[in-house]
């Protein structure tokens, strides 16, 4: 397994830019960082990057972000693709005034399950035996079981990312295809039945440093006339979905691909498969 490159504290800047200045930036930064290991042989150096969101029956951590909270949590799975030896990663991602922390720890596929339904991890569950791991998952559950949450939404994006290998001090990142859908499940399938797309065809770029603001980020914002906006990407999709419909169940037809039932009964028509590098449109 490639090393953990994941920042546990650092600031993040967002913009939304269309996709001619998202390539036009990945020509600025090639000069300075080099291509995310996991992205580098893949169309348009980018690779499939699937959440799932756990939240309350009231949508605390939603309402948190909406509302501005200066110190705030999401709490969320991270997975690449459904192969069942594919780890599972157990994240919470903090935000203090404006220092955004991450912890996170990894598990086995089949071990995912138990733990959203609050069954405590053992060494056997996990992928490491670092216990910084072990005790992330820990927190996780404690958070988890304070507010009581469930699995609420599905998240699907495309991330080029461009790394400084030297210290792992700067990092970007450029988020295409976001795809957001209500998921009260834990199957963690890389299946979307009919998604919304809150940024539309726009690309969310984040400038994310550890310590100086470094000064080619600055000539870089200069450059591209770039204005720092908020991006959240569950927040968004609840906000275009409607907090309504984040709630409501889905009905499984069988063996099959799930189907979510409308309000006049019907089953959807169209369910899109996420894939590495695509999205390919499946027609019942």
């Amino acid at each position: 397994m490639a090393a953990d490159r994941l920042q546990l504290q650092r600031f993040e800047l967002k913009y939304v830019v269309p996709e001619r200045i998202a390539l036009q930036v990945r020509q600025f930064v090639s000069a300075y960082l080099d291509t995310d290991e996991y992205g580098a042989t893949m169309p348009n150096l980018s690779y499939p990057v699937h959440s799932l969101y756990l939240d309350s029956d009231d949508l605390y951590t939603y309402r948190c972000t909406i509302n501005g909270i200066k110190n705030r949590y999401k709490l969320r799975l991270r997975y690449y693709n459904e192969k069942p030896e594919s780890p599972v990663f157990f994240e919470i991602k903090r935000r203090s005034n404006a220092t955004i922390s991450k912890m996170r720890g990894g598990v086995r596929r089949s071990s995912a399950g138990p733990i959203i339904a609050g069954q405590l991890p053992t060494p056997d569950d996990m992928l490491s035996k670092e216990p910084k791991q072990f005790y992330a998952i820990q927190k996780f559950c404690e958070l988890m079981m304070a507010i009581h949450a469930k699995p609420i939404s599905h998240v699907f994006y495309m991330r080029e990312a461009w790394i400084s290998t030297a210290d792992n001090s700067v990092r970007v990142t450029m988020d295409r295809e976001v795809l957001c859908e209500p998921d009260p499940t834990a199957r963690l399938s890389t299946t979307m039945i009919n998604p919304v797309r809150p940024f539309g065809d726009e690309v969310i770029l984040e400038l994310k440093f550890t310590t100086r603001f470094p000064d080619w980020f600055k000539e870089l914002v200069r450059c591209f006339g770039l204005t720092q906006c908020g991006a959240a990407k569950y927040a968004e999709g609840i906000e275009l979905t409607g907090s309504h419909n984040m709630m409501r169940a889905f009905a499984f037809d069988g063996e099959s691909a799930p189907v979510k039932l409308s309000a006049s009964g019907n089953d959807t028509k169209r369910i899109q498969k996420l894939s590495a590098g695509k999205v390919e449109t499946i027609t019942k």
